[in-house]
């Protein structure tokens, strides 16, 4: 391949840095020099370091498999440095890094990149953010899995959920218009009914894989790493995220597991502007990294999909029993396990939900549906941001919304922005009737509840953000929960045992309830993350109240 001039930083996402920066990792790495040619580091590597520049060019590439050549994603030149969002959570790594000439790198493992980004804040901040619009830069390019599958199919949706809230980068071939893909899949001798596959690494052929083969094959899934844990979280929100950092930062052995993601619904947020530190704004999914990466810097391990199915109790130890695997062991339990949309009980949805129906407005979702009108259903923030984060592509954005005044459950700088974007429709006092379409949504019918008229509105996906319930089923008859379903916590949970561990211990002593799982929480960001990090404290109290301190 062609030497290659090295890649513009026009986002940010390559800086290059200076010599005390390069200094202070040099006291961290070890410096090597290699050949043209060599790899750095493979597609699918785990553990592997970071690498600086210090002579040279490295490519980084994309696998395209045997006989098709790689895909150049980057170049990096001296005092830049390679590496992958992945490096700092423990996953695998998504593209690959060559020598395109001979190279001086300076290779920084993980915990030594971690002693140096102690020492120099800016410098941790500056690799954190550039890995994450890289991570973007991948998605958008396509590169990581390949996802064959039909539009039509369950579990293709369900794999293309799964990335996408994972924040997986991969490129989706639909089979029933893309004639690449029926070839890839004759090449492969895969029938129609082994459907849907994915390819990893150029080579790796998953046929319709589930979620937790597709974890274990991407490092999300950390094994047991022992007998009892001090704290098992069980869900990777907001508050269960904060949970995992303050209780790994105190020396507490911390394991969070979730049923699909990291971030919760807090994940799909395009753009939270009402966290306090990013007057500019952060994107749900921004945030959720790096808590995660924050979390595994104290200690804390992540195994998801981790669905939690039950909680026992027995000689002392908590048991959360998981449909993915072993049972978890641990002195307590901090449940955040938040809530789930609802879903619209109207004719059409049960065929066209596969399709064209979202419960989530992620940059995937967004690119899914581009240029094309699109439907929001739901008067909150989520809907609110999910509306104003699709007008950036879509044309014409209904809203629809069952009254009058917008500011009722949105926050008003929110409101203001919907009422003013030129692409937002709002239908007030309206909701969806009904579903049209024959394998994909082509319209909504909408009805007005003040005059009883119905419309015809052409909509090419539906995002359905109503409300949610709490996922709590699990919980039934092992802790007290309120009409609704929520967590009782504090005085009103503790009647029937005395306990007095504070206001997020639920009826069972050692076990307690965070965010927007547990009843009278305010359902919000910030709150989630205060509640996760003030349990801890209450967690250090029960611990040390039971002799296990």
């Amino acid at each position: 391949m062609a030497d290659l001039p090295e890649t513009p930083d026009t986002t940010g996402a390559y800086p290059r840095l200076n010599d005390e920066q390069i200094l202070l990792l040099t006291q961290h790495g070890e410096r090597k020099a290699l050949a043209e040619g060599t790899t750095l580091f493979c597609a699918g590597d785990r553990d592997c370091g970071v690498f600086v520049v210090l002579d040279g060019k490295v490519r980084v590439v994309q696998e395209e498999g045997p006989g098709g050549e790689a895909r150049v994603i980057a170049v990096h030149g001296r005092g830049r440095f390679v590496g992958d969002l992945s490096m700092l959570t423990g996953h695998a790594v998504y593209v690959t890094a060559v020598a395109q000439t001979d190279v001086e790198v300076l290779e920084v493992l993980y915990d030594g990149l971690k002693e140096a980004v102690t020492q120099d804040q800016a410098l941790g901040d500056l690799i954190l953010r550039a890995f994450m619009l890289r991570r973007n830069i991948h998605a958008g390019l396509g590169a990581g899995l390949r996802i064959i599958g039909s539009r039509y199919s369950a579990d293709t949706r369900r794999l293309r959920d799964f990335a996408s809230r994972n924040r997986i980068p991969s490129r989706w071939e639909d089979l029933e218009d893309d004639l690449d893909a029926e070839a890839t899949l004759r090449a492969l001798d895969i029938p129609p009914d082994q459907t849907p596959v994915v390819i990893w690494k150029a080579r790796t052929v998953l046929r319709n894989p589930s979620n937790t083969e597709l974890a274990e094959l991407l490092g999300l899934r950390a094994a047991p790493s022992r007998s009892a844990y001090d704290l098992i979280v069980v869900g990777a929100g907001p508050g269960g995220l904060a949970a995992a950092v303050y209780a790994a930062s105190e020396g507490l052995s911390t394991v969070v597991v979730d049923a699909l993601a990291t971030g919760g619904q807090a994940a799909t947020s395009s753009q939270i502007e009402n966290y306090l530190g990013f007057p500019a704004g952060i994107s749900g999914a921004e945030l959720a990294d790096r808590a995660v990466v924050q979390a595994r810097k104290f200690g804390a391990a992540f195994s998801i999909p981790g669905e939690a199915t039950s909680l026992t109790h027995a000689d002392g130890y908590h048991m959360v029993g998981l449909a993915e695997g072993e049972d978890l062991v641990a002195h307590a339990v901090v449940v955040a396990t938040g809530v789930r949309y609802r879903r619209l009980d109207v004719p059409g949805l049960d065929r066209l939900e596969r399709s064209s129906v979202y419960y989530a407005a992620t940059e995937f979702e967004a690119r899914l549906c581009q240029q094309d009108p699109v439907t929001v259903v739901g008067g909150g923030n989520s809907a609110g941001q999910a509306a104003c984060f699709l007008a950036r592509r879509s044309p014409v954005v209904n809203l629809v919304i069952r009254h009058d005044d917008l500011g009722r459950d949105m926050s008003r700088y929110l409101a203001d922005r919907v009422e003013q974007s030129p692409r937002i429709k709002i239908w007030r006092r309206s909701e969806v009737s009904e579903l049209l379409g024959h394998e994909a949504l082509e319209e909504v019918v909408l009805h007005d509840l003040r005059t009883d008229a119905k419309q015809r509105v052409a909509t090419t996906a539906m995002f359905v953000l109503i409300g949610a319930t709490p996922y709590t089923s699990w919980l039934e008859g092992q802790i007290a929960l309120d009409a609704k379903g929520f967590i009782l916590t504090g005085p009103v949970a503790d009647g029937s045992d005395g306990s007095d561990g504070g206001m997020f211990e639920t009826s069972r002593p050692g076990v307690f309830a965070v965010g927007d799982v547990r009843s009278g929480s305010l359902k919000r960001v910030a709150s989630a993350v205060g509640e996760g990090s003030v349990a801890i404290r209450q967690v250090h109290g029960f611990l040390e109240a039971e002799g296990r301190r």
